[in-house]
């Protein structure tokens, strides 16, 4: 069963820090070099001071001095938050989804409570330790998904989430604002539906492992939990976008004879999603020709159909017209555009206790870094 349960938050004191638009940033791990200097340019406090530091000793030393000097205080007393993000996603459509921060459990992923749907790598796992084992603090939250129609959490927080937000920031183009919830019969109801199922990762599968592997040699009652965000994957607003591929140069592997498409990479984007999910399929794009290439095995997913072209050279964007353009202006050679998966084919894959190809989902938007961080003790 899950564990899912309040913390003492510790967060920034806005009085001495500054605005929360200063502090706030993207997850580290789709933050590039002129956005991390941005970041750093913008506040001497901003998170990613500590989520990407030019060393595990430097995020430590000014996490320390942070929380010495009134920068950071922590909440007297547990609870849990209700998190509320407002947003406009790649396709132009605005949305709104909500979730829950809480405290949770770590377990290996065998117990099946916590269940991944990617691959995968051992370096960003590495970097993550290092700097977990520095600062002992959660300092980014992972994003996991519970399935539940009856919308329990909401109807127990949304209620008490009146007036004006506890905290309340913009960065990307989304706004987050979060009312902080210390009902103890809410807190109850919450804990009691959450524990009765499982929980998908969507994003965060490297710092969760890193949890997993921290606890395991630190062993401490503390070590045991992580931050997350916890979102209905039966709720409004939840919305999982393509990764589309772009290739510097054309992969030594082929995908195979494709279907040409008129009308160009918008036309076969349209003819892509009217193909039936039973075959992979996907549509690629070079020298100014658009073509579909479908999958023969029963089952594959469209990401594993593309996956044999390797990933050398590889770059990613949730736009296709990014895609096109970088074929178009010779930056590459091939495009190769994707079809959204749907939240029933990640749900699959992870109750069959199989992972996808690493980018295969990109559920919109990411969790801002910042606003809450979790200590170890």
């Amino acid at each position: 069963m899950a564990v899912v349960k309040p913390f003492r938050a510790l967060r920034y004191d806005v009085r001495r820090a500054g605005p929360l638009a200063e502090l706030v940033s993207q997850p580290y791990d789709v933050i590039g070099p002129g956005e991390r200097a941005a970041y750093l340019a913008a506040s001497p406090y901003n998170v990613v001071h500590l989520t990407l530091p030019e060393s595990e000793e430097q995020a430590a030393a000014a996490l320390a001095a942070w929380r010495a000097d009134g920068v950071l205080v922590r909440d007297a007393t547990p609870a849990l938050w209700w998190l509320v993000q407002d947003f406009t996603g790649p396709d132009g459509v605005g949305r709104s989804r909500s979730g829950v921060v809480a405290s949770v459990g770590v377990e290996p992923y065998e117990t099946r409570t916590i269940r991944p749907h990617e691959r995968t790598h051992r370096g960003p796992k590495e970097s993550r330790l290092r700097l977990l084992r520095a600062t002992r603090t959660q300092l980014e939250p992972i994003f996991l998904l519970y399935d539940d129609p009856e919308q329990a959490p909401r109807r127990a927080l949304e209620p008490l989430a009146a007036g004006e937000p506890t905290l309340e920031a913009r960065d990307g183009g989304v706004t987050s604002r979060l009312w902080r919830i210390d009902d103890a019969a809410a807190i109850a109801r919450v804990e009691a539906s959450l524990a009765e199922g499982h929980l998908l990762i969507a994003d965060g599968h490297h710092r969760y492992e890193t949890a997993v592997a921290f606890h395991e040699e630190d062993g401490s009652p503390e070590s045991a939990f992580t931050l997350a965000v916890l979102v209905n994957a039966t709720g409004e607003g939840l919305t999982i976008f393509p990764t589309h591929r772009v290739f510097a140069r054309r992969p030594a592997e082929s995908l195979g004879a494709g279907e040409p498409v008129a009308g160009g990479p918008q036309a076969a984007l349209a003819e892509l999603d009217r193909r039936p999910r039973d075959r992979a399929a996907v549509a690629a794009y070079e020298a100014g020709r658009a073509a579909i290439v479908a999958g023969q095995e029963p089952g594959q997913l469209d990401a594993e159909l593309v996956d044999r072209l390797g990933h050398a050279g590889i770059s990613y964007t949730p736009r296709w017209q990014e895609a096109v353009a970088a074929v178009d202006s010779g930056a590459a050679e091939l495009a190769v555009l994707m079809r959204a998966p749907l939240i029933e084919e990640v749900e699959r894959v992870a109750a069959e206790g199989r992972v996808m190809p690493q980018k295969s989902t990109y559920f919109y938007p990411k969790l801002h870094s910042g606003l809450l961080f979790h200590p170890l003790g």
